[in-house]
């Protein structure tokens, strides 16, 4: 099968000059004061890009960089073991490099979205010659033009306390963790410029099991940095339900551990699940800001991000009533533009820790 492949001269320079400070460390940051705004950026649905002008014309006027929601991912690019299909990934790239938006990938090893043939595997040896193939054939294809990657992404199960450690998956299942500092190391050798992520969810919540998800994530990270492993960021999903704490004190703490390793914070999927919240959209749009300013405030007082995402950009394209659907049959609205793409009380709250677009 033939794919459009962007070329790297109309794209490089615009993926380049967009991911700001995506290409930037901790240190980076603290040289330029310690408080610089985050980038903006969203995940987009490729269909939605091709066949509605008012969500492409939101992503172009909004987002200073961008991370395709499901074409990179393996159940996508690999509908069998010899073909690799990027026709959605490359649709996304194109339309990043045409706007000079930055690129972000999601994700090269994560346990949901597996074809049949992957999780099939039962040999070692052959999964890591499938695994490692993968990742260097999808990081070189996009290497100077996606310039971070959830390279490991939800590694940790639900709660730690019920489970031998990591998610059980086909790579967890025939390599063990050893999975994980493989996956990174593959990664940093297709493009050494990349700068790569270790993404969770559940790390923000006040409770023991929150906390064992917080010490679960810091004993991986600790193990990469100790082992040389080229890990330069920890991302924090953010998919917030209204009626659960922010752990302020948890957080934080846990975020000062990520600070003395030196490595960075992005925030990578924010969305506010109002399932629970009243009917009332004025009402529920406040409390969905509220929420998403708690948890940004607590984390930019540590680690301020050098990437803030939603997790989409506006209510008319959002994951959300898939597993959340509210009770009154009203449309969940979590996310900083309403479905006729006006701005919401969540989009001013982002605007106040970031960088607006150019």
């Amino acid at each position: 099968m033939t794919h459009f492949r962007p070329t790297r001269r109309t794209m490089l320079a615009g993926a380049l000059a967009g991911s700001g400070l995506l290409a930037r460390g901790p240190s980076a940051l603290a040289a330029s004061g310690g408080a610089a705004r985050a980038v903006y950026g969203a995940a987009v649905r490729g269909d939605a890009l091709a066949n509605d002008p008012a969500y492409a014309k939101a992503i172009a006027e909004r987002c200073r960089t961008i991370v395709p929601e499901g074409g990179l991912k393996w159940a996508v690019i690999r509908p069998n073991r010899e073909t690799f299909d990027f026709t959605e990934a490359d649709r996304i790239a194109a339309f990043a490099g045409r706007l000079g938006l930055g690129l972000r990938g999601h994700t090269l090893a994560w346990y949901g979205a597996m074809p049949a043939w992957a999780e099939a595997i039962t040999s070692r040896v052959e999964a890591e010659r499938v695994l490692t193939g993968h990742i260097e054939t999808v990081v070189s294809r996009y290497a100077g033009l996606i310039t971070s990657w959830d390279v490991v992404n939800e590694p940790i199960p639900d709660d730690p306390a019920a489970s031998e450690g990591l998610r059980p998956f086909v790579w967890s299942r025939t390599l063990g963790a050893d999975y994980i500092p493989i996956a990174f190391r593959a990664a940093a050798a297709a493009d050494p410029a990349a700068r790569l992520v270790l993404n969770e969810y559940d790390v923000e919540f006040v409770g023991a099991r929150f906390q064992r998800r917080r010490d679960a994530l810091l004993g991986i990270a600790r193990g990469l940095v100790d082992s040389g492993v080229p890990l330069h960021a920890i991302g924090l999903q953010a998919h917030l339900p209204a009626d659960r704490a922010i752990d302020r004190d948890g957080l934080q703490a846990f975020l000062r551990e990520i600070r003395a390793m030196n490595l960075d914070v992005l925030v990578t999927e924010l969305d506010v699940i109002d399932a629970s919240l009243p009917g009332d959209v004025d009402t529920r749009d406040r409390r969905v800001a509220e929420t998403a300013r708690a948890f940004l405030s607590t984390v930019h007082e540590v680690v301020p991000p050098s990437a803030i995402l939603t997790w989409g950009i506006s209510d008319r394209y959002t994951w959300v009533p898939m597993y959340f659907t509210r009770s009154d049959g009203l449309p969940n609205r979590p996310l900083p533009l309403d479905a006729t793409m006006r701005a919401k009380p969540l989009m001013a709250v982002i605007e106040q820790f970031t960088r607006r677009a150019a």
